[in-house]
């Protein structure tokens, strides 16, 4: 039985509040117990919707944890008491980098660069707020201060497109295009630091990363301490170097934003034109790939791309990179899904043997990139398919409550009572609430 949609904003609010914890917000108990990077970006958008101010908090409680090379971590450890998580903050020993804040503790890695265009967002919404205006003044330096990371310590050849390390870097986890990447890496169980696994206690073992890749995601941990996490020897060494299409795109999105806020408030804005410049011609050029009519991510030490479809390629258009032929193929894409019985988008090709709809990143579909590409085909003039597209994830938590993914395919999703991953989900809440708000604009 589906919730109506009055529920829906009530359940929101309630969500939201529940998982503030004074400062920021976690994005669901238990299972997530800290601050998540691209999360809080996606959350302060719901929480502006009740509480501007707190909307504010969110996303200066993340810049708090920023280094001084301008990194900001994927995870912010405000609580160091909070055990139900692994790795916490003493695992990452992240202050083996001396430029690592002391407090709060951080980890050791980053994740999609959202915050530029979510400022933008936040002042598009509210544009005559004096204390947003003020914090996006502030925040500008620490968001371009982020962005010259990603460049200066990611893209050592200065190509214009990024690497990662780690997949959960690419907050795509455990996506089947990691594989055989991981498979480089071989273990010695005698050298791997003992570690007990906290989120198989808390959601099904069959929804989750498998040992095997724990065991290797735990590796390239370790090779990121070796190099205090932002030396030259992790591009030299790690057996996992990627160039990755969604951390790019999300990379040139915010680019785009931080051009337009700069512009604005009558900042310079020459380097981030440059790194646009760059980076956009680089992306068309190395990424698309013409037989699978799709952007591929690159294996910088394999040297060769990896040929999967997945939802990276898709959410490539809310970054406006696509040109207009490679656009109408991803149109296409997201079409035949929907005519096929896919809730859109799944995050993983659904003709391929890897596909797997229930397990994370293998093939489920997910509320913050649906919101996403919704905004991305509305760029391009593709408004039928993105309201499918919002539509289809505003079904799913109708149905199955606000969880943190979901079954794709249609005849499956059907026959359950609940989502995937953890419940009561804050960027679940927070994408669904300004989907159904920008739903009310149009009409």
């Amino acid at each position: 039985m589906s919730i109506p949609v009055e529920t829906l904003y009530e359940s929101v609010e309630k969500i939201l509040i529940k998982n503030w914890k004074d400062g920021f917000t976690i994005p669901t108990s238990k299972l997530y117990p800290f601050q998540w990077n691209w999360d809080s970006g996606f959350i302060s958008l719901g929480h502006s919707y009740f509480n501007l101010d707190r909307a504010i908090k969110e996303m200066d409680s993340l810049f708090s944890g920023q280094w001084e090379n301008g990194m900001i971590p994927h995870i912010i450890f405000h609580s160091e008491n909070e055990k139900t998580y692994f790795p916490n903050y003493d695992f990452w020993n992240a202050n083996i980098n001396t430029g690592a804040p002391q407090r709060p503790k951080t980890s050791g890695i980053t994740q999609p660069a959202v915050h530029g265009f979510i400022l933008e967002n936040l002042l598009n919404k509210f544009p005559d707020n004096e204390k947003l205006i003020a914090f996006v003044k502030s925040s500008f330096s620490k968001v371009v201060k982020s962005h010259r990371w990603f460049y200066q310590y990611r893209d050592p050849e200065r190509e214009g497109l990024t690497f990662i390390f780690h997949p959960w870097e690419s907050g795509r986890d455990n996506s089947p295009l990691w594989d055989n990447s991981l498979d480089r890496i071989v273990v010695n169980q005698e050298k791997l630091p003992a570690y007990q696994r906290r989120d198989t206690s808390l959601a099904p073992a069959e929804e989750r990363p498998t040992s095997y890749q724990y065991d290797r995601y735990v590796y390239l941990l370790e090779l990121g301490k070796k190099y205090q996490y932002d030396g030259r020897g992790i591009f030299e060494e790690s057996p996992f170097l990627i160039q990755d299409t969604l951390m790019n795109a999300v990379l040139i999105k915010s680019n785009q934003s931080l051009i337009r806020l700069g512009q604005r408030f009558g900042f310079d804005v020459g380097e981030i034109e440059e790194w646009q410049q760059q980076a956009k011609a680089a992306f068309v050029q190395k990424l698309w790939n013409e037989e699978l009519d799709a952007f591929t991510v690159f294996d910088l030490r394999g040297g060769h791309p990896i040929r999967y479809k997945e939802i990276g390629s898709v959410a490539t258009l809310y970054a406006e990179i696509p040109n207009t032929v490679q656009a109408h193929k991803l149109n296409d894409y997201l079409l035949d899904l929907h005519q096929r019985g896919y809730y859109v988008c799944p995050s993983f090709d659904v003709d391929h043997p890897l596909f797997d709809s229930k397990r994370y990143w293998r093939g489920p579909v997910w509320p913050q990139m649906n919101w996403m590409i919704y905004h991305g085909l509305n760029a391009y003039g593709f408004s039928a398919t993105a309201q499918i597209v919002k539509s289809d994830i505003i079904e799913l938590v109708a149905k199955l409550g606000f969880y943190e993914y979901f079954e794709a395919q249609k005849t499956l999703a059907a026959q359950l009572n609940n989502g995937y991953g953890g419940s009561e989900f804050s960027w679940t809440a927070a994408c669904v609430l300004d989907l159904l708000k920008e739903k009310n604009k149009n009409e």
